[in-house]
């Protein structure tokens, strides 16, 4: 995603009506619905929405939610049905834009606002009851089409129909799809050196992406020892035949 490049709005969306879910979350402000006319934006979210689990959603860096509607569209052939707006519990859901390959850091002018790209939504499993998928979370990690939460820099309003711009985009190039799968820790590294703007959150999903990557790393060197030391006892051709 380059500067200059733009998408378009397609609907803003706020909660519809807390559900009650199973587990200790209780309840969840997934369903988002579309709402006309243009919406305030202010610094933690949208007016006339909330989150209900407050420990682990919200906050200055996930105050908005982005899900392309390519991707939607994409979910929706291979579930066999419509994923309207709103469906993936997001504010805005845009065309246009590859949002899950937006860098980190990059900015949005929609409106009269201005948007900054903070990190990848999470599945969890919330989201599986809303899906009513098997293994949904499973699946829509696999695919890694997670969608982009965004800061508030500047808040005004928004509505169906504004373009999106992308006026920034930081030089270190990572993109939220590089922080959710942690294929390259140490391209991550970079991000954690080169990107001030990266919330707690995503510095801990960094942290698991590495711890990972050394205790696969540390897994493969035991399995090989213990293969050489295996190799090492057994008799040779000579000492068979003797």
């Amino acid at each position: 995603m380059r500067i200059g490049d733009s998408g378009e709005v397609l609907a803003t969306c706020v909660v519809h009506a807390d559900l009650e879910v199973p587990g200790r979350v209780g309840r969840t402000a997934i369903d988002k619905r579309p709402v006309a006319g243009r919406v305030g934006v202010r610094v933690l979210g949208l007016d006339g929405d909330h989150v209900c689990d407050t420990k682990h959603h919200g906050g200055v860096h996930q105050a908005v939610y982005a899900y392309a509607d390519e991707d939607a569209r994409r979910w929706g052939t291979e579930l066999g049905r419509e994923l309207p707006a709103g469906w993936f519990g997001e504010n805005l859901r845009i065309a246009g834009l590859p949002v899950s390959d937006a860098v980190i850091g990059s900015r949005w002018s929609i409106g009269d606002t201005l948007l900054e790209v903070s990190a990848p939504r999470v599945p969890c499993a919330t989201f599986q009851h809303w899906s009513g998928e098997r293994q949904w979370v499973k699946r829509f990690a696999l695919r890694s089409d997670t969608g982009a939460y965004l800061r508030v820099l500047t808040e005004g309003t928004i509505g169906a129909g504004d373009r999106v711009t992308v006026v920034h985009v930081p030089e270190h190039g990572i993109t939220v799809r590089d922080v959710f799968t942690g294929a390259d820790p140490d391209l991550l590294a970079i991000l954690l050196a080169d990107e001030p703007t990266i919330s707690d959150d995503v510095r801990m999903q960094i942290e698991r992406h590495a711890r990972r990557q050394t205790n696969a790393a540390r897994a493969a060197a035991r399995r090989d020892g213990v293969e050489e030391s295996s190799r090492a006892t057994e008799p040779s051709v000579s000492e068979v035949q003797l």
